[in-house]
């Protein structure tokens, strides 16, 4: 596995984080989390992670024990990670598909995600106790309908290399980026200790998350259980676009998300808990990473993994808003 012995190999010597890729499972309108049932959902979605996933995902069925195989790297890792879809808008009112790349550290993956369980951050495991998720959890960061971006965690990086870190902003990029568009989601680590979810898919969490994979704050005693800090950056692979004669005249951004935001401050993440057993327990209980015992597969055969497009429709383009639907998660 040299991508993935590469990946950790990068880790602060202590190694306190999972860091791995997940290529892509699926692009289609399903959101088993906030639009349960709903075929097809408000908007489109890319999805990583096991093939259990589906419109309608009962909390009560672990998808550690139902999902057969995974887009991720670490083969015992069956959750369900996705967010919106990016498109560049053009002067005609038509959308074309942005692709994606994944991180050039992970290997080959067919488009999809770099995921991350950070312990405190990057150079320390901390001394509070991590406590994973449970089967049937699931949580969302971030909103469609936000205004203005107020949450540290979701940010943007315009990419000068496929190597660009820092920088971040909470809107799109004003200029053309050299290397892409990565979109970045940390989500909230502090758990109320009961719930698995909420009616907005995020009161059972808190948010500490100052942003930049720095040690998020004390959890409050209203969720007082820390749990992993969960990242997500995709990289958006914007570079045919980067001719300036096909930008707006009036100078705006062109790029918009699957849910017609142009502005980017509604960027959102959804997360469904699926790994097998108790090994995401054990990495978190692991003071290094190399000592954790988690199964690992072949690029090959995350990008194997998929499931049946459900929803029938042009994805990649179209020349109205026919795939850009508002609406929720």
């Amino acid at each position: 596995m040299k991508w993935l012995s590469l990946a950790l190999a990068l880790a602060a010597p202590s190694q306190a984080y999972l860091r791995f890729g997940c290529a892509t499972l699926s692009v289609q309108r399903l959101d088993p989390v906030v639009q349960p049932g709903s075929v097809p959902s408000s908007h489109l979605h890319q999805i990583v992670g096991g093939n259990a996933f589906n419109a309608t995902m009962d909390p009560a069925v672990d998808v550690g024990n139902k999902a057969t195989c995974t887009t991720c790297s670490f083969s015992e890792d069956f959750s369900n990670y996705w967010t919106a879809v990016l498109y560049f808008k053009h002067q005609n009112g038509s959308y074309k598909r942005v692709p994606q790349y994944p991180n050039a550290l992970l290997g080959s993956l067919t488009g999809g995600m770099t995921i991350y369980y950070v312990q405190q951050d990057f150079n320390s495991n901390g001394k509070t106790k991590i406590t994973s998720f449970k089967p049937g959890f699931r949580m969302t960061v971030g909103s469609p309908t936000t205004a203005q971006g107020s949450n540290p965690g979701l940010r943007y990086t315009c990419l000068k290399d496929i190597m660009t870190r820092g920088s971040e902003t909470n809107d799109f990029p004003k200029a053309p980026c050299a290397a892409g568009i990565m979109a970045i989601h940390h989500f909230p680590a502090c758990w109320d200790g009961k719930n698995l979810d909420s009616p907005n898919h995020q009161d059972h969490m808190y948010n500490t998350v100052k942003g930049a994979f720095q040690n998020a704050g004390a959890c409050p005693s209203s969720h007082p259980v820390r749990m992993p800090q969960v990242a997500y950056e995709t990289m958006w692979n914007t570079t045919q676009f980067n001719d300036k004669s096909m930008w707006p005249k009036d100078g705006s951004q062109p790029f918009v998300w699957s849910f017609d935001d142009s502005k980017g401050y509604g960027t959102h993440g959804d997360y469904l808990f699926g790994w097998k057993g108790d090994a995401l327990q054990r990495a978190m209980d692991a003071t290094s990473l190399t000592g954790t015992d988690l199964k690992t597969q072949s690029v090959a055969q995350a990008n194997k993994c998929a499931i049946q497009t459900t929803v029938k429709e042009p994805i990649d383009g179209c020349k109205s808003s026919c795939i850009l639907r508002k609406g929720l998660n």
